[in-house]
């Protein structure tokens, strides 16, 4: 699918027919083309459309780099990040003159509600420049409304394995659970992280680019002198949120360990007791076998109170032990 917009009055404007309005659009969208409508767009704006493979790319060089006066900028962008089923996927920004294109192969809400908030309110589209700004603004904002979700998540699961609880049964089966929210949570951080890295490289070869780029506008130095202001204020906010994902990364392997902790001393606690239990039982067993012995001649057999001394030797046998563990503090 593929969506063209044009600016007015600071707002967006979807062109109806794209490619009948091709000059005048600032930014296009493409999602997932088709071969034919790939082929189609290369033809009418004489640019490349990188692959799914090429956008994929690690290399740095690969994701970040100027072909025929076009600037292509791949970053890791989240989608589906309403839950922790997040999805992690590259979207390249291409900035052709005065004309902005995206290609994506997945739908991060970002997009769309950039689009709606654009075509209802003012947020500086004035250019293909600042589209790209303000989209960049909106992903960011995005990444810190998952980063806060996240936070307070792992806030609440750290209340829930330090509360106390009344069976160890309840115990185990929340610890089990924790450990699997746990992982589910630094799941999505690790793909913050990433996402964060990825934007921060871009925010450095964009400001680059700014100054071989003259914004067109009326007052095109005014104009470039904000974008590179709020150019600048995505970074130090991509740093900070940077700097808060390896908070929320070193509390949530706090947490883990901690969890783990508590499961081994819960099982310790399991063995001690089948610990004390065996010792306790085993002066009676050593009794009952003494005197379970297949001998003619046992003091024993004709007294008649040997069969109630018996069992009473076995008893205070296993309760003396158990004594013992209690005042020393083992039970």
């Amino acid at each position: 699918m593929i969506s063209g917009y044009a600016v007015a009055d600071g707002k967006l404007r979807p062109l109806a027919n794209l490619f009948a309005e091709t000059d005048s659009a600032v930014w296009i969208d493409i999602l997932r083309p088709t071969a034919e409508e790939e082929s189609t767009l290369e033809t009418a704006l004489g640019i490349d459309i990188p692959t799914p493979e090429e956008m994929r790319e690690i290399e740095v060089s690969s994701r970040l780099y100027v072909e025929s006066d076009v600037s292509y900028m791949t970053a890791l962008i989240l989608s589906h990040s309403d839950g922790d089923d997040v999805v992690i996927s590259p979207i390249t920004f291409a900035l052709a003159g005065a004309r902005l294109l995206t290609i994506r192969h997945e739908e991060p809400r970002v997009f769309a509600g950039f689009v709606s908030r654009a075509q209802k309110a003012q947020v500086g589209c004035v250019n293909a420049e600042s589209v790209l700004i303000g989209l960049l603004e909106a992903i960011v904002d995005r990444l810190a409304d998952v980063l806060e979700r996240v936070a307070n998540d792992i806030d609440t699961l750290s209340r829930e394995i330090f509360r106390e609880r009344a069976k160890p049964a309840d115990q185990a089966r929340d610890f089990q659970r924790a450990l699997v929210e746990l992982g589910r949570k630094e799941n999505v951080t690790s793909k913050i992280r990433d996402s964060l890295v990825t934007l921060e490289r871009l925010f450095g070869f964009l400001n680059l680019q700014a100054d071989q780029r003259a914004a067109i506008a009326q007052n095109g130095k005014k104009v470039d002198k904000d974008l590179r202001a709020r150019l600048k204020t995505l970074g130090r906010d991509a740093h900070s949120l940077s700097e808060h994902v390896s908070y929320i990364s070193q509390k949530t392997t706090f947490l883990l360990e901690a969890t783990l902790g508590l499961i081994n001393i819960e099982q310790n606690a399991i063995i001690k007791t089948f610990s004390v239990v065996a010792v306790a039982f085993m002066p009676p067993t050593l009794i009952a076998s003494i005197y379970g012995m297949n001998f003619h001649f046992l003091p024993e057999l004709s007294w008649p109170l040997g069969y109630p001394f018996a069992i009473a030797l076995m008893f205070l046998s296993a309760i003396l032990p158990l004594l013992f563990f209690k005042r020393k503090g083992w039970l």
